[in-house]
């Protein structure tokens, strides 16, 4: 039986609380098609994540939230499977961020 789209953020909300971050659940009033989760590293990083099954297509307003994301130079991916939040949690394990630090008031 495949993964339903429910499962998949599941395991992914269970998997970035393993690695130390969270997953907050990302709804915004007036605003149809954002990420399905924001996800924050401890490294200091933020990520915008859609959930979708192998098969899921994103939504016109999807697309334009992932196109905005992109021109503003945030983190947003589409992931699809357990298989794949494993694959995106290794990969952020090996990005060493460049943190920019507030001044001191």
């Amino acid at each position: 039986m495949p993964l339903l789209e429910s499962d998949i953020e599941r395991y992914l909300v269970r998997r970035t609380i393993e690695h130390g971050g969270v997953a907050y659940k990302f709804v915004s009033p007036g605003r149809v098609g954002v990420a399905d989760r924001i996800v924050l590293l401890p490294s200091g990083v933020v990520w915008f994540v859609e959930l979708k099954t192998a098969t899921g297509r994103l939504l016109p307003l999807q697309k334009v939230f992932a196109a905005d994301m992109r021109r503003m130079g945030a983190n947003y991916i589409v992931l699809r499977s357990t298989e794949e939040v494993d694959q995106w949690m290794l990969d952020q394990q090996n990005i060493s961020p460049t943190r920019l630090t507030a001044p001191r008031i």
